[in-house]
This record gives structure tokens, C-alpha cells and sequence, in this order.
């Protein structure tokens, strides 16, 4: 009475699952498996065993529910990022506190400190500080102010500011991030899909050989011997079997491995559509780098000034010429000069040479066209970049080179892959000089210069029919102009994919942050998670096989298959959880 007691407040609910599920058809399941060998255990006298089997796979079960849920918080940080309400400005100045669905673009709306930016919008005014954690992974906080533009999701740390409206809710970027989280275990990876298959067609059949145990050897022995006093020991032979057999590690562990590194992505910033991706992204080897805004800043910056020796003067005379420009290189040459001009120039602009600057002297700031037709003599630049040479008074005093600025980690990223012995691959628009030096200075395989967007995705297609049949290729791209060729590769990776439409939608990883360093860390993040995926598949199969033939034979009792089905699962389910860690 005890053992029956303890059974039922233990395994009742197992019992229950298991008669619900045959009811609707789904027989073969560890419900039916667990229920059929324990009961059969107490029909053959083995209470205790029959209890202790049903024990622990509860405790299995309890292993599994915590493994999921510290995965889960990893992700349910992302759906934290949920807006609860927007204050929405009315004509007469007062805010109404409404459902952010209801906020149409252009409408202002109000966000104080503490609350979450719940659309997507630039802020007209105020300044605050944000917390971009969820999306970005990024620790430090953002600054805004008017002309900022702000992402949904956002958290206002301090300040009070209004927004302008830009996207309605049901295409803001929190709505796009929410519903791929919320779909990334529908894209199973072929690991997933092979353990789905593998435990239908498993599961009935180790039932069958389990009945065929308990019966045909008995029966076989009965007629030979005509001894038939050894049916308790098949039968005990056949519910050792069955608890034994059950699936369990391979049908929990694998999913939650994969489930397990999707979570453990989001906490570095990086979205992952589904377990196939990560599965697939394992295999990567062929990368394909957008330039400019990827691999570059995508903003023009002072690279060089010659003489070394006046470096402050042809800097000072260049500023005061691009001083009225909102030219990028006009801008970057005021930035590097950081001081404001204060001096009175008359400027005339030369159309296709550059600027002539008519104040207490005469300055000329351009290309070499603008010092040719000065009959100036100058120092010709082999510098890479854009040009500016300026003369004083028609007196050379020297040139900027300006250019585009590689990213801090571009050169460690293309190491990273360089040492995995992958290829990378540059596209750019820019002309081949550019586009040689960039490649030269970051260690690329190859590129391809003087691109334009279609030729790009021609390039993409002539790698792909180039590559072999277990090659993978990632285009890496900036998803605003790059949308046509992330979505043509086997993987589409968008850099700083916060408040792009196209970079969530045609991408099948999205880095949340610019940060080159993230494609590493992916990698990292899918070869650890694909290491522990075939571990544990290896293991499991390894030891229920071995226990499978012993409990066969008699070797081994039921307390022995216990360890065979949960001690295996947990053991699995342990080393999933591994996937989930804050380190790659």
C-alpha cells in the first residue's frame, strides 16, 4: 500500500499524460514507456524498483525544467524590451497614456525617465540617456538628443524627451526582434529533425523487441524444457528493457542544446533565426564582406597631412576654405581642425576642382585639377583616399589625405577567420586602388572593386556555383543597400542591424551592435553548441545500446536501466546547458 501510494503521488501525472496521448493517437512516447515498465514492475513484485524508476525520471524532469528556464532568461530578457504603453501628445499639450499600436507616424509622444521607448523615432526634444542592453548587448549607455534617433525597446536611464513618431508599432523594432525570437525554434535544425524521425520509428520498435523479450524466449524454453517457471525473469528482463530504451536524452538534450545557444547568443547581442542557422553557420567558410559601413566606418576622416612640419597650418587654411561646406570631406577636415573659424571669408565654389577662399589671403583648397589651373606647383600625392591640396597666396603649402576608416576590429575579425582557414571575400563600389589597400592592410583572400548593387549580387552568385556542395557562404552587409544579396547567400549576417527593416527581414543572423568582433564570437557560439549537440547524441546512443544488450541478457537489473534512461538524460542535459554561457 505504501509503494502504490508513493507510485501514484510520484508518477500519477506521468500515468495520466500517458493515457491522455494514447487517447489521441500519439501512443510511442517516454510517458507510455515509463508507465508500461513500472507498472509491469509492480505486477512482477519489484515495488521498489518500480518506484525508484518513476523517482527518477522525475528528478530527470526537474533537471530539465531548470536547464530550459536558465536558457529561457536568457531570451526572455529580449521580450522584457515590450513596450506597456506610450504617452501620446494631444493637440491641446496634455499626454494620454495609450496602447502603443495606436500611435500613428508623426504623432509625438512623451518618454520619461524609467520607461521604455515604446516607437520607433527621432527626438525633437529633451536629452536622456539610454539603455540599449536587450537589443545591443551593449553595457554602456547611449546618449540623445534633438536629431536623435531612437529605437523601440530602449530604456530611458534618465531625462525626459519627446519623440517624432517615425514606424507605427507592428513595424518598430522591437516588434520585428519580439517576433523572431518568438519563431526561432520553428527553423529545426537537420540535428533536430533526425532525432524527431529517429525516435518515431525507435520508440515502437524497442516496444515490439521489449514484448518479443517477455514473451519468445519464455515461450521458447516452456516447449524445449518444459520449463515454464521462468516468465517473472523475461518479463523482468523485457520492463528493464523498456526503461532502458526510452529516448529521453536524445529527445530533450538535442533541442535544448540548440535552444541553449540561441539564448546565449541574444546575451551577446546577436539574434539567431532558428537552430538551423546555427547548425548551418557551424559550416561557414567562405565570408563575404560588404566595405564601406561593414568593414569600414562608412565616415571620411583625415588620414595624413604633409609637411609633417605644418601639419596645424595646412589644417588651419584647409578648415577656413570647407568652412560653409556640409561636404563629408568638408566635414571631416572641420572635425580634425576641432576649433571653430572665426575669420571672414568670401567663398566661391569651382565646380569639380574645389574652393576658393578670398579674405585676408587668398586660399585654394581642391584636387589637382584646382593647382594646374593656378599654374601652382605642388607635391602630387600616392597617398590612398581623396586628395585636398592647398595653397596659400599661390604658394603650395601641402595636402590631406582623406579617406574612409577601417573598424578597430575589422583586422582581428579577418585574422579570426584567416586562422579557421576560411575565405574572405570584399565587395565594394569603390575604385581598385581603394579597394587594394583595404584588402592588403586587413589580410582579405580577395575582393572585387568599382561594384555596383547589382553587380554585387552577380558576384554572390558566381561564388555560390563556384563552391563546393558542403561549403557555406555568409555575406556580411550593412542590411540596408546589401537586402537582395543577404537574402541570394546560404547565410545572410547584417552588422548593426538595430532600426533596419531589411536587415531583419532578409538576414538570417542579425548583429545587434557594429561590432565585427560578433562574427567570432557566433562562430565560437555554433561549434561549441554542434560539439555538445554530438556529444551528447554520441553518448546517449553509446550507453543504451551497451545497457540494452545487458539488460537483454540479464546482466544488469532494473536499477541499472534507471541509470541507462535518467542518469543518461541528466548526465545530457548537463552538458547541454553548457552551451549556455556567457564565455565562447
Amino acid at each position: 500500500i505504501l509503494f502504490v501510494a508513493s507510485y501514484l503521488a510520484i508518477g500519477g501525472e506521468v500515468i495520466l499524460t500517458a493515457i491522455k496521448n494514447i487517447l489521441r493517437g500519439e501512443v510511442f512516447d517516454e510517458n507510455f514507456l515509463m508507465s508500461i515498465a513500472t507498472i509491469g514492475a509492480f505486477f512482477i513484485g519489484e515495488y521498489p524498483e518500480a518506484v525508484a524508476v518513476m523517482l527518477f525520471y522525475q528528478i530527470g524532469e526537474v533537471f530539465q525544467g531548470y536547464a530550459v528556464n536558465k536558457s529561457r532568461k536568457s531570451i526572455s530578457s529580449l521580450m522584457d524590451i515590450r513596450p506597456d504603453y506610450a504617452n501620446l501628445k494631444k493637440e491641446d499639450g496634455s499626454y494620454e497614456e495609450v496602447d502603443p499600436s495606436e500611435c500613428k507616424i508623426n504623432d509625438v509622444i512623451l518618454v520619461k525617465p524609467g520607461e521604455k521607448i515604446p516607437l520607433d523615432g527621432v527626438v525633437i526634444s529633451g536629452n536622456a540617456s539610454l539603455d540599449t542592453k536587450a537589443l545591443t548587448g551593449e553595457s554602456l549607455p547611449a546618449s540623445v538628443y534633438s536629431g536623435s534617433n531612437v529605437i523601440s525597446g530602449s530604456i530611458n536611464l534618465n531625462g525626459t524627451i519627446e519623440v517624432r513618431v517615425l514606424k507605427e508599432f507592428c513595424n518598430s523594432t522591437v516588434a520585428k526582434i519580439l517576433d523572431l525570437v518568438e519563431n526561432a525554434s520553428s527553423q529545426k535544425s537537420k540535428s533536430e529533425n533526425f532525432i524527431t524521425k529517429f525516435s518515431r520509428v525507435y520508440t515502437p520498435i524497442v516496444v515490439y523487441l521489449a514484448l518479443a523479450l517477455a514473451i519468445l524466449p519464455p515461450l521458447f524454453i516452456g516447449m524445449i524444457k518444459g520449463d515454464w517457471a521462468t516468465w517473472s525473469n523475461w518479463i523482468y528482463r523485457a520492463l528493464s528493457f523498456l526503461v532502458v530504451s526510452c529516448p529521453c536524452a536524445l529527445v530533450i538534450s538535442v533541442p535544448l542544446s540548440f535552444f541553449a545557444g540561441i539564448g546565449g547568443a541574444s546575451n551577446q547581442g546577436i539574434l539567431i533565426k532558428g537552430s538551423s542557422y546555427l547548425e548551418k553557420f557551424n559550416q561557414a567558410n567562405i565570408f563575404v564582406f560588404d566595405k564601406t559601413g561593414t568593414l569600414t566606418k562608412g565616415n571620411f576622416a583625415v588620414k595624413e597631412i604633409y609637411p609633417e612640419t605644418k601639419k596645424e597650418e595646412v589644417l588651419y587654411y584647409a578648415a577656413i576654405a570647407e568652412g560653409m561646406s556640409k561636404h563629408p570631406i568638408a566635414m571631416s577636415i572641420k572635425n580634425a581642425y576641432g576649433d571653430e573659424i572665426k575669420e571672414n571669408y568670401l567663398i566661391e565654389d569651382i565646380s569639380g576642382k574645389g574652393i576658393k577662399a578670398i579674405g585676408e589671403h587668398v586660399i585654394l583648397c581642391g584636387n589637382e585639377k584646382l593647382m594646374d589651373d593656378a599654374k601652382i606647383e605642388y607635391l602630387k600625392s600616392d597617398g590612398v583616399g581623396s586628395v585636398v591640396y592647398v595653397a596659400v597666396d599661390n604658394e603650395f603649402k601641402g595636402y590631406i589625405v582623406i579617406a574612409d576608416e577601417i573598424k578597430e576590429d575589422a583586422k582581428e575579425t579577418i585574422s579570426y577567420l584567416n586562422s579557421i582557414n576560411a575565405k574572405t571575400v570584399m565587395l565594394t563600389g569603390d575604385n581598385e586602388r581603394i579597394a587594394s589597400s583595404v584588402a592588403r592592410e586587413l589580410g582579405l583572400s580577395s575582393y572585387k572593386s568599382s561594384l555596383l548593387p547589382q553587380n554585387k549580387v552577380e558576384e554572390v552568385d558566381k561564388l555560390l556555383s563556384k563552391k563546393k556542395e558542403k561549403d557555406v557562404l555568409c555575406f556580411v552587409g550593412d542590411g540596408i543597400n546589401d537586402a537582395p544579396v543577404l537574402m541570394k547567400s546560404d547565410i545572410g549576417i547584417a552588422m548593426g542591424g538595430v532600426g533596419s527593416d531589411a536587415a531583419i527581414e532578409a538576414s538570417d543572423i542579425v548583429l545587434m551592435h557594429d561590432d565585427l568582433k560578433s562574427i567570432a564570437t557566433s562562430k565560437r557560439i555554433a561549434r561549441k553548441t554542434m560539439r555538445i549537440v554530438y556529444e551528447n547524441i554520441i553518448f546517449a546512443l553509446a550507453v543504451k545500446v551497451i545497457i540494452l544488450i545487458l539488460s537483454a541478457l540479464g546482466i544488469t537489473n532494473m536499477w541499472f536501466a534507471v541509470f541507462g534512461d535518467v542518469g543518461v538524460a541528466v548526465i545530457a542535459i548537463l552538458n547541454a546547458m553548457r552551451t549556455n554561457s556567457k564565455k565562447y
